[in-house]
């Protein structure tokens, strides 16, 4: 997936964005489920076991596990087949390390965007949210500072999320689920777990204090949450 750093400090230089996509690679190496040298491809070859897991994969196992607590069992990592696959924490959990790596080296002012979830800081940046029935095209914009957003959706990957509670259920009534959160860690795993949800999955957002959500029904309706307009005002920026 296209990842986009952006760094606005002065002293900003080529070896920390060198950094940041060091970061990455390391954790596509470890986490990819399309890689058959990658950890979590060896654990659900049964090469590994819990014991001997990697830090941070332990790390990313404790937090499924914590999500699918405060999810209700919508976020679960274990797929339909057996296997394990986390991607719809790490890709937020990574985006949020990336910038935690920024931030602890002094930088302020930054835009860290992996797949279409954003984690920025600093400042208030512009980011639209697409048409999930015709990409090139923003159906909203929001104004942001030191949060995150995340997309979930099936236009772009297609059939990849799934209902745990049925898993042979496909989600067919919501095209796209944006959420806003304090952070892209925050709003990635949730927006995963709302998008599980179907239509009510916006009804969960709304119930989580610090979050807004965004939802597109497959007719091209549009249903947010109560605080969400006040993202979209000029007067933010």
């Amino acid at each position: 997936m296209p990842v986009t750093v952006e760094i606005g400090d002065d002293s900003a230089n080529q070896d920390e964005i060198n950094k940041i996509f060091d970061y990455f690679k390391y954790v596509d190496e470890k986490f990819s489920t399309y890689k058959d040298t990658s950890e979590i491809t060896s654990i659900n070859k049964g090469l590994i076991k819990k014991a001997d897991f990697s830090d941070d994969m332990k790390t990313v196992f404790k937090l499924s596990e914590e999500t699918k607590k405060q999810t209700n069992g919508y976020f679960d990592i274990m797929t339909p087949t057996g296997d394990y696959d986390p991607s719809g924490l790490v890709k937020g959990w990574a985006i949020y390390n990336a910038a935690e790596i920024l931030r602890k080296d002094g930088f302020k002012e930054f835009y860290v965007d992996a797949g279409g979830d954003i984690e920025v800081g600093g400042k208030y940046w512009k980011i639209g949210i697409r048409n999930p029935f015709k990409q090139e095209e923003i159906v909203r914009v929001v104004h942001l500072k030191d949060a995150g957003i995340a997309t979930s959706g099936t236009y772009i990957r297609g059939d990849h999320i799934y209902n745990p509670k049925d898993k042979k259920d496909k989600i067919t009534e919501v095209a796209s689920l944006t959420v806003i959160g304090p952070n892209i860690y925050e709003a990635d795993r949730f927006a995963t777990a709302a998008f599980a949800m179907g239509k009510k999955g916006i009804v969960f957002i709304e119930s989580l204090e610090g979050f807004e959500g965004y939802l597109i029904d497959k007719d091209g309706i549009a249903t947010m949450t109560s605080g969400f307009e006040s993202f979209t005002q000029e007067s933010n920026a």
